[in-house]
This record gives structure tokens, C-alpha cells and sequence, in this order.
């Protein structure tokens, strides 16, 4: 086909913030892509996000840094605080820091509005929505995908971005629940009217810790009109099906007594909160078979405690391309080789650090993480030798 590096189609399954990257990257690129999503459309989810420069690197690429730079937060630091007294642990430098040292700014922004930016830079035409995937064959010559409201496609590459819950590692590896980690999160978004109440200062982007439970607090928006929380609390039993229900003020001010007046400020000014369960699984043994590959939740997910595991499905999306530019997509399982050997153990560290929840709580180099350049790093493999 004209104008196409090759006339090979490659479907991605899930259009999360990894497979809106993978579609963006490869279209760029010049490959066939065709994007599946089984929501009805697109709407404004979930809350904050972190991006590191690690990722804003491969938002250069795609054109979206000076915009993303524009509707974001910059912190100046990470701040680590004792929930209790608000004592200091750790001051991480980001802010000009960041850009001097590891090459791009650390933005904290509203993780829909970031999604709204990945999904226009994919070609109109190639999304495609109410698409659930309710069976996948990989018949050797070409993988044939059947959705829920009875259409199929055909493609010769798939890519499965499709989460912790993921119809593709299902295929690969058998079905098997993911299992829950003992702990939820709390999420809520607080409006700057509702902070004005309180003469307080209000950090950019802090973590207060105790002994078993954190809340992480950073804006969303450049213009600081919206604040956001996460918790990690340990709940050893589960108590509700599905991905959340809703909260309330007095379960916060019961999970956080004794926490230091800005927390209860932040309870205090909470007009909406959901608790979320946090599952994972353990490192898979395979990310790729036949022509069947994976990104993301769905081959490494982690809890959130690192403020990277978005970051890692973008990271595994950029990868996955070089591997593709490099040996072409007529071998793709040597480049599915390529691209587990160059991602599997960054990937498995930081889920380890971020499962462990120690991340920044006390003053480290953060450099392994935020000066990575998924373009820069020398691809390695036993087949390029």
C-alpha cells in the first residue's frame, strides 16, 4: 500500500494511555494500525496522573510536549511528609531540576484531559469504539477478532493494551483472576474554591506516609484549579465487587485520624471520593506467542504507589516501534524478542519498587527512572549479536 512502511495490519486492543500511545507512535511511523476500545466513546476518566520526563521525551515525539507543558502542573519537588507530625523525609528536586537533568519536565495534569490529547492523535477513521473483545484465534496466517456486537476485523500483528484484565494475556496464558493486593485506594478531586476555605499551603505534589497507609496530594491543571488525592489503605478483606464504589468524608477522617491538619483540611474540603480495589499479578512468563504481543497492565501491572505504571505502558509502546522499525514486521516474533529482552527488567524493577511502596519516601537519586530515554538506551539481544 502507498505510503505505508508496510502493508502488514496491526490491531490494538485496548485505548488506554498505552494503546493511544502505541496507535499515535506507530501511525507516525507510517504502519497500519486500527484501534479496538470497548467503551461506547470517549469521556473524561479517572483523575491525576504523574508524567516524567522519561515520557515527556516520547511526547516530543509525537508533538504533544509544548501543549502537555502548557495544561499541566510543574512541581518544583516531590515532597515526602510524616502523616502525623508533617515532618519532612525527602525534598526530590524536579521542576527546573528536572528539565536540566533528565532532558523534560515532571507534570502532574488530569489524566482525561492527557487522554483526550492521545486519542486526536490518532488518525481519524482507525478508532473504533463498542468495540469489547469477546474471542481472538491466531489461525497462523492472520488473527481474527470477534467483538461483542457480533463484527470482526482481521489483522497480522495484535497488540494487547487491554489492562490488568486483558482478553489477550487470557488467550495467552489461560483465564486467572488477578489478585487483590490487601490494600485500596481512595480517589478524589477537590476544586481550588473548596482548598480557598482553608488558610493553608498547599504543596504542589506531597505525600504524607504512616506506618501501614499514604495519602499522595499534587493539582491537576496548570492553572492549580483542581487538587487531587490517592490513598493506599490497608482493607485485608475486600468488601465490594467490580473496580469501585463510592466513599465517604467519614470513612476518610476514620482511615486518616490523627493525620496532620492538612489532610483533614483535605477530608474536610471532599465532596466526592471512591474507593478503588488494588489487584496485580505476578511477572507473567511470556509477553508475546504467534502474533499475539503485549503492553502495559496487561502484561506488568503494579499498584500505583510510583506514579509510573502509565508511564511504563507509553515506555513499553515506544519500544515495541523501534523493535518493529528495527527488524521489520515480517519477523515479528523476533521483534517480540526484541522488545521483552529491552523491557522486561526495567519494567519488573519498577513494579517491584512501586508494589513495595518505598518510593521517594526517603531522599534518593531518582535518576534510573526520570533520565531514561526509551530512544537513547542501545538495543540488546542475542539475535542483533
Amino acid at each position: 500500500m502507498s505510503g505505508f512502511k508496510s502493508n502488514k495490519k496491526i490491531a490494538i486492543v485496548g485505548a488506554g494511555l498505552g494503546g493511544a500511545a502505541a496507535a499515535a507512535l506507530l501511525q507516525q511511523a507510517g504502519y497500519k494500525v486500527d484501534v479496538y476500545e470497548q467503551a461506547q466513546s470517549f469521556n473524561r476518566l479517572g483523575a491525576g496522573i504523574h508524567i516524567g520526563p522519561n515520557v515527556m521525551k516520547i511526547f516530543r515525539r509525537l508533538g504533544m510536549e509544548d501543549k502537555l507543558n502548557l495544561m499541566s502542573s510543574h512541581p518544583d519537588f516531590w515532597f515526602s511528609r510524616d502523616g502525623r507530625t508533617g515532618e519532612y523525609m525527602s525534598r526530590i528536586p524536579l521542576g527546573e531540576f528536572a528539565k536540566k537533568e533528565y532532558g523534560a519536565s515532571y507534570i502532574t495534569v488530569h489524566r482525561g484531559d492527557l487522554h483526550a490529547m492521545q486519542i486526536d492523535a490518532i488518525q481519524d477513521g482507525t478508532m473504533h469504539f463498542g468495540k469489547g473483545l469477546e474471542a481472538i484465534d491466531d489461525g497462523g496466517d492472520d488473527v481474527l477478532l470477534t467483538f461483542s456486537d457480533g463484527t470482526t476485523a482481521r489483522a497480522d500483528i495484535v497488540i494487547g493494551a487491554d489492562g490488568i484484565n486483558s482478553k489477550i494475556r487470557e488467550v495467552l496464558l489461560g483465564p486467572e483472576q488477578p489478585t487483590y493486593s490487601g490494600w485500596v485506594a481512595h480517589r478524589a478531586l477537590i476544586t481550588g474554591e473548596q482548598l480557598a476555605k482553608h488558610n493553608m499551603t498547599f504543596e504542589p505534589c506531597v505525600k504524607w506516609w504512616s506506618e501501614d497507609r499514604h495519602m499522595m496530594v499534587y493539582y491537576t491543571t496548570g492553572k492549580r484549579d483542581e487538587y487531587y488525592y490517592v490513598t493506599g489503605v490497608p482493607q485485608p478483606e475486600l468488601d465490594f465487587e467490580g473496580s469501585f464504589v463510592q466513599s465517604s468524608q467519614e470513612e476518610m477522617y476514620e482511615a486518616f485520624e490523627g493525620y496532620h491538619p492538612t489532610v483533614q483540611a483535605l477530608i474536610d474540603s471532599t465532596e466526592s471520593v471512591t474507593r478503588w480495589a488494588l489487584k496485580n499479578r505476578n511477572p507473567l512468563p511470556l509477553w508475546s506467542r504467534g502474533r499475539l504481543v503485549m503492553l502495559g497492565d496487561a502484561c506488568h501491572p503494579m499498584k500505583p504507589h510510583m506514579a509510573q505504571g502509565a508511564c511504563m505502558a507509553i515506555e513499553d509502546a515506544a519500544m515495541l516501534l523501534r523493535c518493529f522499525d528495527e527488524v521489520g514486521l515480517e519477523d515479528y516474533e523476533t521483534a517480540f524478542d526484541l522488545y521483552e529482552s529491552n523491557r522486561k527488567e526495567r519494567a519488573s524493577r519498577v513494579q517491584r519498587v512501586s508494589n513495595a511502596n518505598t518510593w521517594l519516601k526517603e531522599q534518593e537519586d531518582p535518576s534510573w527512572v526520570y533520565d531514561y530515554d526509551v530512544y537513547a538506551v542501545s538495543l540488546k539481544s542475542e539475535t542483533l549479536a
